[in-house]
């Protein structure tokens, strides 16, 4: 199987539709264009878009499934990642796509027109000065898991949906970084969900509303 084609997605997520799967495959497509302009994702893992990129993207998917109606902010979005897999997989579902990079916004504006992504809202800011709250938090290592949540702990709906809260894509050994957070927490191991070698290391960290009630 080519690994960089849809069929790995259907593969893990048979229940995509046709119109789906056109988007992500017209998502891999944009992001090689943007790419030649700029450096949206590595250069170097351009290759292995669908797997190292939308598939781990997707990851979140596996460990949790955004009821219709709510909504998501995706903190340090860069070009979109994980938001836009995401946005396409629950299209019912509110996504605020949020990076200090204004460049990065741009791309992400316009792959979400091009895609008819009516579920996703980019904005070039901060997490901490966005004053919304949401029922969900995503994010792909974007720093340590201590100073990160401090950027988004007031960012919640006060009471909305069970399994609220944060969703981190992380990689490694994280016994250190946990311990130092000091926030209750769930780990799941992306290998138990995807069998490429990709995902031996790779993780979600949950971190519910209230991680020190």
């Amino acid at each position: 199987m080519n690994l960089n084609s849809v069929e790995i997605l259907t593969q893990y997520f048979p229940d995509l539709t046709p119109e789906q799967q056109q988007q992500f495959a017209r998502l891999q497509e944009l992001y090689g264009e943007w790419n030649t302009k700029i450096n949206v994702i590595s250069r170097k893992d351009m290759d292995n878009l669908m797997v190292n990129h939308i598939l781990h993207s997707l990851g979140i998917a596996k460990v949790v499934q955004f009821p219709a109606g709510t909504s998501v902010m995706d903190v340090g979005t860069g070009g979109g990642l994980p938001g836009l897999p995401l946005a396409i997989l629950f299209p019912e579902v509110k996504f605020h796509l949020v990076d200090s990079i204004g460049k990065k916004i741009h791309v992400v504006q316009e792959i979400a027109q091009e895609l008819r992504l009516h579920n996703v809202k980019a904005s070039h800011t901060r997490a901490e000065q966005v004053s919304e709250k949401y029922d969900f938090i995503v994010s792909r290592a974007v720093a340590r898991l201590a100073t990160f949540y401090q950027w988004i702990q007031f960012s919640f709906k006060k009471e909305s949906v069970p399994e609220q809260g944060l969703y981190y894509l992380k990689g490694g050994d994280l016994t250190e970084e946990l311990a130092e957070a000091g926030l209750v927490h769930e780990v799941y191991d992306l290998n138990t969900y995807f069998k490429e070698e990709f995902f031996e290391t790779k993780k979600v960290v949950y971190v519910p509303q209230h991680p020190t009630a």
